[in-house]
């Protein structure tokens, strides 16, 4: 078993070095830093919040559960940061790729990631033709994290899990 698990932390940190190291261009350096933001609290509250409040039915209620499925998702999110405080990985993998003001709490697992994913899937629930779009700057936002040197892969398919989970949770409450 422990085997199985170094194995598993290998292959993470190898993906973690091909995204984060072989993949820096001066393009993607700006366009991956602006495009993250879409998974922080910010936007995703606040997108949330606006497409509830002022989208006409059948959006108002998708804006809902949104909002619904952001608040519930960072519980689960919180609790894991704090019984499995796994540190980031610009600070302890040398030669690492940062950005400005790269944060310093626990990587496991990524709120943005977790924050994107609970926001756009009551939306592909809802119209399952949107996922051709929602769901690709979903897998941005996370592969943005893992680029910036704040996240191993492992970080974001949790956050993608998480996010996904309560956020088709919510949706089938709501049926």
């Amino acid at each position: 078993m422990n085997q199985l698990i170094q194995k598993l932390k290998n292959l993470d940190r190898r993906i973690f070095v091909g995204i984060n190291g072989r993949w820096h261009r001066k393009f993607l350096n700006s366009w991956l830093y602006r495009l993250t933001f879409l998974g922080g609290a910010t936007f995703t509250i606040a997108s949330s919040l606006l497409i509830w409040l002022a989208a006409p039915q059948p959006w108002s209620r998708v804006g809902l559960q949104s909002c619904v499925a952001l608040a519930l998702s960072h519980l689960p999110v919180a609790l894991v940061k704090k019984t499995y405080p796994r540190v980031r990985p610009y600070l302890t993998l040398p030669g690492t790729n940062t950005f400005r003001n790269p944060l310093k709490d626990h990587s496991f697992p990524s709120g943005h990631t977790t924050a994107i994913f609970s926001v756009t899937v009551p939306f592909v629930a809802a119209v399952p033709a949107l996922g051709f779009v929602l769901l690709p700057v979903a897998l941005l936002v996370a592969v943005s994290r893992i680029y910036l040197g704040l996240h191993y892969p492992s970080d974001c398919l949790a956050g993608a899990v998480i996010g996904s989970c309560v956020a088709l949770g919510t949706v089938a409450f709501w049926a």
